[in-house]
C-alpha cells in the first residue's frame, strides 16, 4: 500500500455516516434502497459515501436483474485489514519511493 491508497482508505474511514455503512454491511449485503432506509439518509447522499468506500475498495456493489427485470444494486462489505501504525506510515512512504509515486522529494531519508 502507498502513501496515496492509504490516504484513500483513511479519508473513506474518516467520516461517521461512512462508518455506519460499514456497520450495516457487516450482517451482509443489502440492496441500496434498504440501506438508505435504514440509514435515514437520502440515496444520492448514500451513493457519494459508497462511491468514496468503494473507490477505496472497502465496499463493493453488484447490479442485479429482479423477477420483473427492474436493475437493483446491492453493496457488500469487503473483508479488510486496516492496522495503522508508525510502521504503516513508513512502509507507504518507502512505496511511493520504489514505484516513483507520491512525488514528495523531502521523504528522500525515509
Amino acid at each position: 500500500m502507498n502513501s496515496e491508497e492509504l490516504l484513500v482508505a483513511l479519508t473513506a474511514l474518516g467520516h461517521a455516516q461512512r462508518l455506519r455503512i460499514i456497520a450495516e454491511l457487516a450482517a451482509g449485503r443489502v440492496h441500496v434502497s434498504e440501506l438508505a432506509r435504514r440509514l435515514g439518509l437520502s440515496r444520492p447522499l448514500l451513493y457519494m459515501h459508497l462511491e468514496r468506500l468503494e473507490k477505496a475498495e472497502l465496499v463493493i456493489g453488484h447490479l442485479e436483474l429482479s423477477e420483473n427485470g427492474k436493475a437493483m444494486k446491492h453493496f457488500e462489505l469487503v473483508p479488510f485489514e486496516l492496522r495503522l501504525t508508525a510502521d504503516t506510515i513508513l512502509t507507504a512512504l518507502r512505496e511511493d519511493q520504489e514505484t516513483g509515486a507520491g512525488g514528495d522529494d523531502d521523504l528522500k531519508g525515509v
